[in-house]
């Protein structure tokens, strides 16, 4: 069973609920919300029918016969949908209602929430900045630039000193159509750096951008914080527990597929939905002793250039899952093709989507240029 707040406020978005579910028309209004339960029992969904009923409320059942899915829709408010929880419990099923009360408090709380990573707090009810350092010969904006460690720390010293509150360093290229190298290649990209950093700035935040384990307790072994998996623990499962030895923090990113084939064809039937129904059976995996986790939905990563905009669009719907969202909007392809421009022409609008970003509830911002996204989120973070 999975839940979620979705926002129904949206005209386009309220018109494909109300085809699925058959809502009246007449049910729609400004800053409408709606509590979804997906995979829910005829039995447990008739009882919560029973409850919306006497609360003069109505709830919608769809039922997918090819997948045997049945799945219920409550449009209200905040209010509405905590009264209903609280109706849930009354009548004796805990679980359910203690789940739907747990995902209004991950919505309501979505901004309260601090993080400490190292030495340094992350509150966020305010966006942060993490400063990409590519150590790759072929990544697809800055491959082959960083790849000397004297660059590479330079660079990242570079972005410091403009307000990158993290550094995320990548040894191994995921643009669609990469090949993988080996765990041995990707530690002696890696570590080198990681270590010059810290000699130079003992108190940086970084993040390390990988998907073997290896790699990940390397990285903490030398004072990384973070791992950063694309792949969500799909690859290498056992990152999991690394990041549990050592009480680093996390971040899970949706892809479609893996660098080599991602962008064949990418086709979704509800690409949030699909999204959100992924990470919630990651975060379900975690257990405890997991320190701090972010969620990345993977702009470009198994994605149409409208699956992009629809993600940046609605990534409120993604608070009630309970951790801060983490967007990586840098220069990428549908920037480009929705404006013909080359990657190197990217900035300014990359800057205006990561402005976006932050104003629909993502708190850290993964860019290449970090002056841009400083700026950015100083602004923005005025006006939260």
């Amino acid at each position: 069973m999975v839940i979620q707040i979705i926002n129904l406020s949206y005209h386009d978005i309220f018109k494909r609920y109300s085809g699925v579910y058959k809502i009246f028309r007449e049910v729609y209004q400004p800053g409408l919300l709606g509590l979804e339960i997906r995979n829910i029992t005829d039995k447990l969904a008739e009882k919560v029918h029973k409850i919306v009923l006497k609360e003069d409320e109505i709830s919608y059942k769809f039922v997918n016969q090819e997948k045997k899915i049945l799945s219920l829709v409550i449009p209200g408010s905040i209010k509405s949908i905590k009264e209903l929880s609280r109706k849930i419990l009354s009548s004796g099923d805990e679980d359910l209602g203690y789940k739907i009360a747990n995902v209004i408090k991950n919505y309501e709380e979505y901004d309260s929430k601090v993080y400490k990573i190292g030495d340094t707090d992350f509150s966020f009810d305010k966006a942060y900045t993490m400063g990409i350092l590519n150590v790759t010969p072929d990544s697809f904006s800055d491959g082959g630039k960083y790849i000397n460690v004297k660059d590479a720390t330079g660079y990242a010293l570079g972005m410091i000193n403009d307000g990158a509150d993290i550094i995320d360093i990548g040894g191994e290229s995921s643009r669609p159509g990469s090949e993988p190298v080996g765990f041995e290649e990707e530690i002696a990209r890696v570590i080198p750096v990681i270590d010059r950093i810290l000699e130079r700035k003992p108190g940086a935040i970084i993040s390390v951008d990988t998907t073997k384990s290896k790699v990940a307790e390397a990285a903490l072994q030398h004072g990384a914080k973070i791992i950063n998996d694309i792949s969500a623990l799909s690859f290498e499962p056992g990152i999991l527990d690394i990041v549990k030895q050592y009480k680093a923090s996390l971040v899970l990113m949706h892809m479609k597929g893996t660098p080599q084939n991602m962008q064949d064809n990418p086709a979704y039937d509800d690409v949030i939905q699909e999204i959100y129904d992924f990470f919630f059976e990651r975060i379900q995996m975690l257990g405890r002793n997991v320190k701090n986790v972010f969620l990345d939905p993977g702009i470009g990563f198994g994605k149409t250039v409208e699956n992009n905009f629809e993600i940046l669009r609605r990534l409120e719907d993604f608070k009630s899952l309970g951790f801060p969202i983490l967007m990586g909007v840098s220069r990428k392809s549908f920037i480009g093709k929705t404006l013909g421009l080359e990657t190197n022409e990217r900035e300014p609008a990359s800057a205006i989507i990561e402005s976006v970003a932050v104003k629909n509830g993502a708190r850290i911002i993964r860019t290449h240029n970090v002056k841009y996204g400083v700026q950015v989120c100083k602004l923005l973070n005025n006006l939260m």
